[in-house]
């Protein structure tokens, strides 16, 4: 509120107004505020000297009982009103003490409010209409028969209205619901020829300041029988108890706002009724009955519609709760849906991504988006993908709630104005309490077209008031920019959603650290099992290799030839036994030695490489294209071992190929280094490639090719170890190329 808008601040000043401390009253009935303890009158209002022939200032100090007649026993008509009542209570009719200016009966009402005991006194009115001679119950059980006929709330509506137009008689009577923003629709309508209809229109929000909403929900009938009635003032003015302006919240007499009545009059009505719908304690909508010329409503009338409006209230709680039961059992099948999908797969996003339909349907949008630490899945219809990036960014930075909704990006999300180009509303939900995780949903914009009662603007009047709407003629609007409302439900049900995608994050970690856990031991004991096993293998199987030597040497000439190629065999086995252990020691001991990191230059370690392994390819034609390599921070010697199995690799399974080719590079990504050997060998399927790593794992004969299957498996524990990863593609007499990355580079050459 600012110097700056005037309407801001009318609105504010108009929001403030103490409505429910008029300092007076309506004058068609007088009110005497009392002592509950001796009954004596602590204030009147002025209009008493009508009533009882005295003025009202004469009246204070004086008891209840020195006013009514002796027939009326003042104790023990109120010993009938309720201890936790707050409203109005009819205690009895009562004659004025005699020589009063009234000798009709009046209705004596009384509740307890502010400390003290206030009393309202109405005429008993004799009219002609059925309800107001107290025959108001078939009418109301007629209602309430029917309220399960009505197929929908709008027919609801209508029989509330046709029913409370039977018991009141006004000229028109209406029912509308308040929106999410305080605009109240016109959804049922009755009304006499020369009334204006009003249904399907829309009043403002502004039409009913927020003070007046309160005091319409606690306070659930207001009635004002002539809208040019002159206030009749408290004397005195203060409550002596309080000092301050009798609280007169639940008075059927208070008097209401000059601006109200002034609204009333443009409308073109002197007398009005208005029910509160207090739907969950909450102010659902009002039914508002008119008449164009001043109209007074009994008691019996009154009790009737409240009692009728009561009943509406709670037929549409039972219908709103009824269908918030089936929409909640709806998304939470959705919920259990994808909690299985993600429960079957490796990790949530997947289980998310595998129902699209259902991951639109549970939101009731048109996209969606599933945002983890690496990938943005897009499905359905949704911004482009650098935008929803944009709008995740922008999420994590509020740092707020983890759901956030919005029915207007282009007014709740100013920093991104091209999202509203794609999207009307968006709902986010954060589903990872670390890493930058969410589920988005979008909705299209929907442009509306609201017919108000009258331009729902407003003009000051010359003291810089709000002055209330001369004109209630249908005026169009077209509202642009926002997507269908985020239903409650729905945001409820993503709140559960996420604690339920938490859950299995936290089982599945769990589970991970466990089998974590598992694997640690058994890698160790299996370690341990190997280095213990090829340990006390060696000796063994090099005294087999040295004396099948040996023997071959002395008693090679007097062994057949036959008994010679038996001897070669034993001699061959055990040479290569011996190397099955070595390298079975070697890889065991890559689990259990430390690091050593330093700084490798990867091109001279394919230099040595080569010079070693240049007998194993010696008159053979390989042409090699061997890249610039950059320096890595890593452990020398495995690293060495890793790229020696590789390279020796290429060199033998391209035998046969004329020329041989292989090639060596590497690129630099981003927080890592990826190493590639190609060549066009034999290669291999890809339906086997993932067991290419594993131990004794083969592709190819050991008649064709040799080896003990461990070298591979000893290049993924080397670059693991390194925390890099490894991986191989091919294809069968095209050749194949092996890539394994490191993630701590140190620079590049």
């Amino acid at each position: 509120m600012t110097a700056d808008n005037p309407f801001a601040e009318a609105a504010e000043r108009c929001a403030q107004e103490p409505i429910q401390v008029p300092g007076s009253i309506q004058p068609h009935g007088f009110l005497l505020v009392l002592d509950e303890t001796d009954l004596r009158i602590l204030q009147a209002s002025e209009n008493t000297e009508r009533w009882l022939g005295l003025p009202a200032r004469e009246l204070l100090g004086c008891t209840v009982a020195d006013l009514v007649s002796d027939a009326f026993d003042v104790r023990a008509h109120l010993a009938r009103l309720p201890d936790d009542e707050a409203f109005p209570f009819h205690i009895g009719d009562v004659r004025l003490r005699q020589g009063a200016p009234c000798t009709e009966p009046l209705r004596v009402m009384a509740h307890r409010h502010d400390q003290v005991l206030i009393v309202e006194f109405e005429p008993v009115r004799r009219l002609a209409n059925a309800a107001e001679q107290g025959d108001y119950y078939p009418l109301v059980r007629s209602f309430v028969g029917n309220l399960h006929l009505a197929a929908s709330l709008e027919e609801l509506l209508q029989q509330s209205v046709q029913q409370l137009k039977r018991i009141t008689g006004f000229g028109r009577v209406k029912a509308y619901r308040f929106d999410s923003e305080g605009n109240g629709q016109v959804l049922a309508e009755v009304a006499d020829p020369g009334y204006p209809s009003y249904l399907g229109l829309c009043f403002p929000a502004s039409d009913i300041p927020r003070q007046a909403r309160e005091l319409y929900r606690v306070n659930r009938i207001r009635v004002i029988e002539d809208a040019n009635y002159q206030p009749s003032p408290l004397v005195p003015a203060a409550n002596p108890r309080t000092g301050k302006a009798l609280d007169m919240s639940f008075a059927a007499l208070r008097s209401v706002s000059p601006v109200h009545l002034q609204y009333m009059r443009n409308m073109g009505t002197l007398a009005s009724m208005s029910l509160s719908i207090v739907v969950d304690g909450q102010l659902w909508g009002l039914v508002s009955c008119h008449h164009d010329q001043p109209r007074p409503v009994g008691l019996p009338t009154r009790t009737a519609c409240e009692l009728l409006a009561s009943v509406l209230s709670l037929q549409i709680e039972s219908r709103e709760s009824h269908a918030s039961t089936r929409k909640l059992l709806d998304l939470r099948q959705h919920i259990v849906r994808m909690i299985s999908s993600m429960a079957d797969h490796d990790s949530v996003s997947d289980g998310l991504r595998d129902l699209p339909e259902v991951l639109l349907e549970f939101a009731d949008a048109c996209g969606a988006a599933v945002i983890s630490a690496d990938r943005c899945d897009l499905i359905g219809k949704t911004p482009p993908q650098a935008q929803v990036t944009a709008l995740v960014h922008w999420l994590a930075q509020r740092g707020e709630d983890t759901v956030f909704h919005s029915d207007n990006v282009r007014r709740d999300i100013d920093e991104l104005p091209e999202l509203a180009a794609h999207a009307g509303g968006v709902l986010a939900v954060a589903i990872s309490q670390i890493h930058s995780h969410y589920l988005v949903w979008f909705r299209p914009e929907q442009v509306r077209t609201v017919n108000w009662a009258g331009q729902p603007a407003k003009q000051l009047g010359p003291q810089g008031q709000l002055d209330p709407r001369h004109s209630f003629e249908r005026w169009q609007e077209d509202v642009r920019g926002y997507c269908q409302p985020w239903d409650p439900l729905i945001v409820e049900g993503v709140v559960e959603l996420r604690t339920a995608v938490l859950g299995i994050v936290l089982r599945k970690a769990e589970e991970l650290a466990q089998l974590a856990g598992e694997l640690r031991r058994s890698n160790k004991e299996l370690e341990a099992f190997s280095y213990s096993v090829s340990h006390d293998l060696r000796a063994p199987l090099r005294h087999i290799a040295g004396y099948t030597e040996l023997l071959g040497e002395i008693e090679g000439q007097g062994l057949s030839e036959r008994g010679r190629r038996f001897l070669q065999h034993i001699e061959e086995a055990a040479h290569f036994a011996g190397s099955l252990v070595d390298n079975l020691l070697n890889f065991s001991q890559m689990g259990r030695s430390a690091l050593r990191l330093s700084d490798v230059d990867l091109n001279a370690l394919v230099d040595a490489i080569r010079t070693e392994l240049a007998p194993d390819y010696q008159g053979r034609e390989i042409v090699w294209d061997i890249a610039t390599l950059p320096k890595v921070i890593a452990d020398p010697a495995f690293i060495n071992l890793a790229l020696q199995n590789l390279i020796g690799n290429a060199i033998k399974y391209t035998r046969g190929r004329d020329p041989a080719r292989i090639e060596i590079s590497a690129q630099v990504h981003q927080g890592e280094v990826e190493v590639c050997i190609r060549d066009n060998g034999v290669g291999f399927d890809m339906a086997y490639a993932n067991k290419l790593f594993g131990v004794f794992q083969r592709l190819h004969r050991m008649e064709d090719f040799e080896g003990t299957g461990i070298g591979l498996a000893s290049v993924r524990r080397i670059i693991e170890r390194h925390d890099g990863r490894v991986w191989a593609q091919g294809q069968i007499d095209q050749g194949a190329s092996f890539h394994f990355t490191l993630p701590r580079p140190a620079a590049t050459t």
